[in-house]
């Protein structure tokens, strides 16, 4: 292979690892001033997977994030059978399985806008814009104001 191409290949690497490592911190930032206005601490945003027990915790059920845990277990092996056996039934198990982790998080997000304030249309925009939303919950005005599933539950 020329060398220019490998130049050019090494190049456009590190610029997608270092695009990913500035998105990364930019997320692990905002997180932090998410947890810090919901009442937790912030560097419980540094540790992955803990960081979503806690997005749980402050905007629905932390019993979900571990529903979501077995989902994402439950596909991945599923998927990795499927890849071997090219069977029908386990395809559509698999796109089951993948279609309910989409929704269960899409209902996350939902809570998540609720917990701070906002409605359907926040929910929408941190559904396709992501990033930019968790920014906007993190140095907005948004004010936590609490977890509306556990204040139901209590009610009831």
């Amino acid at each position: 292979m020329d060398t220019q191409v490998v130049a050019m290949l090494m190049a456009m690497v590190g610029v997608i690892v270092t695009v990913g490592i500035i998105m990364y911190v930019i997320t692990v930032i905002a997180y932090w001033q998410i947890f810090k206005k919901a009442g937790e601490k912030g560097w419980k945003s540094l540790i992955p997977l803990y960081n979503s027990y806690i997005m749980y915790k402050i905007s629905w059920k932390t019993s979900m994030f571990w529903i979501m845990i077995l989902l994402d277990v439950v596909y991945a092996v599923l998927a990795g059978i499927n890849v071997s056996s090219q069977s029908g039934v386990l395809s559509f198990l698999s796109y089951a399985v993948y279609i309910a982790v989409l929704v269960i998080a899409i209902i996350a997000m939902h809570k998540l806008s609720k917990a701070f304030g906002h409605g359907a249309g926040f929910t929408v925009g941190l559904v396709f814009l992501s990033p930019i939303f968790i920014l906007i919950l993190a140095f907005g005005s948004s004010q936590y104001v609490g977890n509306t599933t556990v204040a139901k539950e209590i009610e009831e």
